[in-house]
């Protein structure tokens, strides 16, 4: 049923205007009338008018609903964002009250605010007020034309140059505390109090995974365990996409600010751990051990991946980092780079022919993510000349011939693993941590990953009845062989031979030496 014109006038939807004889407005279309009443003009800001316009177009007004129903007026315009319409320099003025982590958050809200929140005069003001007394560096004029003379030369600067030197000088400012809690280990050198340092610098470790398609996601850590040299993170919560649509996995460590209450999550300074190409990575060449549900996939040194068997898709993520220089990979490096440690200078001894092939110090400990399985500590390692193959010294810890030697350990050898709502074990498969010190007590090399142990059928002759097992390791900067002997009445395992070898281009450069 039709509505009346005068009911349409009584109600306010029409303007005032002396109809002509076929009871149109004058000057005006039939498109035009339709707009206005719905308070909706055609030179609206809005995208497209509302579905209500869309079912009375070409039917004169039928489908209005009846007064009862109390007809909604839109406005004749889209309300403006009035922040885009306050003047940039206000809302400068609001934002220079922001702490540097409330500053650094709302960086994030969107383009304009990423903009602001880079400005080189705040950024600049926060650097001075935090650390410009202990750099001695904060000006003492009072001249208000050196003032401003000083303050054009904060703006000439890039970008968030003071944004990133800020949280770069907050980095290392921290290297104070560092000095005074780590302490070297006669037998171990990585520092004692890593994990002291990085619980009170709020240190934690998160996944970001990017598909083919350029979504992300990230998984914050399930649980740490930290033993004696080195941390294994766990990541187990989540619904991680299918392994097939993953392109690209990044480990990063993130340093957070304390906060009240401590359930709030702020984004933190992010320093890069390990980045990976998963399209580069096919599953049957990288597999290190299984059990009935998953198998454990090797990414690089250090880093497992457990994917449910038949499904192709993630159960969990794993990550063991070794102690030495974890602090600084932790916290001195950016989002898209690691960090660098810096070069050491070689040594020298022109007095010592065999210079860089004695000395050495071995520390090995076979552990899973809670407990340690094996302990050996092995010094004044040597190697001959005679010794140099394939590019290679080697650094015999134990011999076979050496019954003296051998080292039983009783432990099963095995991993642990855990997910939401299930959890298993994989035999064979522990984790390895090797420190190798030079004769001055340097790290000279150093790793932690996982390992498998697989039988030896064809091993040498042994002064041992039981089966033979064999674990190996290697990468650019060396290899590890351990032979292994499971005796089963004693339900224990021996420990008959162990070798490592070190490269004789590590070993060139770090003792500036020659050696073949």
């Amino acid at each position: 049923m039709s509505v009346g014109r005068g009911q349409l006038l009584r109600e306010g939807l029409l303007k005032n205007t002396p109809p002509t004889d076929g009871g149109e407005p004058t000057g005006r279309k039939k498109s035009d009338l339709e707009y206005e009443i719905i308070g909706f003009s055609p030179g609206s800001q809005c995208d497209r008018p509302p579905p209500l316009l869309q079912k009375t177009k070409g039917k004169r007004m039928a489908n209005l609903p009846p007064r009862s129903t109390g007809l909604a007026v839109l406005p004749a315009k889209c309300p403006q964002n009035h922040i885009e319409r306050m003047p940039p320099e206000i809302l400068l003025k609001i934002l220079s009250y922001l702490d540097a982590l409330s500053l650094f958050s709302i960086g994030f809200v969107n383009k304009q605010f990423n903009e602001m929140a880079n400005n080189n005069g705040m950024w600049h003001k926060i650097y001075s007020a935090e650390y410009g007394q202990s750099k001695m560096w904060r000006p003492k004029r009072k001249d208000e034309l050196l003032d401003k003379l000083a303050d054009l030369g904060v703006q000439e600067q890039t970008e968030g140059h003071w944004k990133k030197l800020y949280f770069r000088t907050m980095a290392g400012f921290n290297l104070t505390l560092w000095k005074q809690l780590r302490d070297n280990s006669p037998f171990t050198s990585p520092p004692m109090q890593t994990e002291q340092v990085l619980r009170h610098q709020l240190v934690t470790w998160e996944i970001t995974v990017f598909d083919k398609l350029g979504f992300e996601g990230t998984f914050h850590q399930s649980r740490v365990y930290f033993s004696d040299l080195s941390v294994t993170v766990c990541w187990t919560s989540g619904r991680w996409p299918h392994l097939s649509h993953l392109a690209t996995l990044q480990l990063d460590a993130v340093k957070r600010e304390a906060l009240r209450p401590p359930n709030i999550i702020k984004p933190g300074w992010r320093s890069l751990m390990a980045k990976f190409d998963l399209d580069t990575i096919t599953i049957n060449g990288h597999v290190i051990g299984r059990d009935q549900l998953v198998n454990l996939m090797l990414l690089s040194p250090g880093i497992i991946i457990g994917i449910w068997r038949g499904r192709w898709s993630i159960a969990f993520v794993m990550a063991s980092f070794h102690n030495h220089r974890l602090l600084e990979r932790s916290l001195l490096g950016t989002s898209i780079c690691p960090y660098s440690p810096p070069e050491d200078k070689p040594y020298s001894d022109k007095t010592d022919p065999y210079f860089g092939l004695h000395g050495y110090t071995l520390r090995l400990i076979l552990h899973d993510t809670v407990t340690q399985i094996l302990d050996c500590h092995f010094p004044q390692l040597s190697c001959d000349i005679s010794q140099i193959r394939g590019g290679f010294l080697q650094l015999n810890a134990i011999s076979r011939e050496n019954k003296r030697q051998h080292t039983p350990f009783s432990g099963r050898i095995c991993l642990p693993w855990r997910c939401e709502t299930l959890e298993g074990t994989v035999e064979n498969c522990c984790i390895m941590n090797l420190t190798l010190l030079d004769e001055y007590q340097n790290t000279f090399w150093c790793v932690s990953t996982p390992v498998s142990m697989t039988l030896n059928c064809k091993g040498p002759f042994s002064l041992y009845q039981g089966q033979q097992f064999i674990i190996r390791y290697q990468d650019a900067e060396g290899k590890v062989r351990m032979d292994l002997v499971w005796l089963e009445e004693q339900r224990q395992y021996f420990l008959i031979h162990l070798v490592v070898s070190v490269s004789t281009t590590k070993v060139n450069k770090h003792f500036g030496k020659h050696y073949i």
